[in-house]
């Protein structure tokens, strides 16, 4: 049997613990309706590069394309949108809302290497897809390398012996 040190202040912060959470039970009742339904919502991106773009994908379905506002100031990208709750006249017994509403803002740092005036957007099947093109100076070039003193790259399968 392993022996315990006592500490007094474990057991106050065990209950502080479960006072917490008996609390947050109670007024996540209250109003989660309203709460799920106007809440902000944050879409997940995907970014990724290749050695001619920057690309980043949202996923905003639901959103209409005249909704979406992207823009780029400052070596910055910034995508706002809003998805609204419809609420039809007839009324509805809804179980259960879990889909997010409200507005949204993302912001994204471009990378210096980045042409900020050729920025495109397309939305297709609810995601939105920002393409950035690379500046031509940062684009990777391939560099020649001669072996040795000589200007001339040796040919593959023959070997140079100075003639005896």
């Amino acid at each position: 049997m392993a022996i315990t040190r006592w500490d007094p202040f474990r057991d106050v912060l065990a209950l502080q613990s479960r006072l917490n959470s008996l609390f947050e039970d109670f007024t996540r009742g209250q109003g989660e309706q309203d709460a799920l339904t106007t809440a902000a919502f944050v879409p997940p991106v995907d970014i990724y590069e290749d050695e001619h773009k920057v690309v980043l994908k949202l996923e905003v379905p639901g959103i209409k394309q005249e909704e979406l506002d992207i823009r780029v100031e400052n070596n910055t990208l910034t995508v706002r949108g809003e998805r609204k709750f419809e609420k039809e006249e007839k009324q509805e017994n809804f179980h259960r809302i879990e889909r997010r509403y409200g507005s949204f803002y993302r912001a994204f740092t471009v990378p210096s290497t980045v042409d900020t005036e050729s920025v495109q957007a397309s939305y297709e099947d609810g995601v939105l897809k920002i393409e950035m093109q690379k500046k031509a100076e940062s684009k990777p070039k391939q560099i020649k390398v001669n072996v040795g003193s000589s200007p001339k790259p040796i040919e593959a399968g023959k070997s140079e012996k100075p003639a005896a």
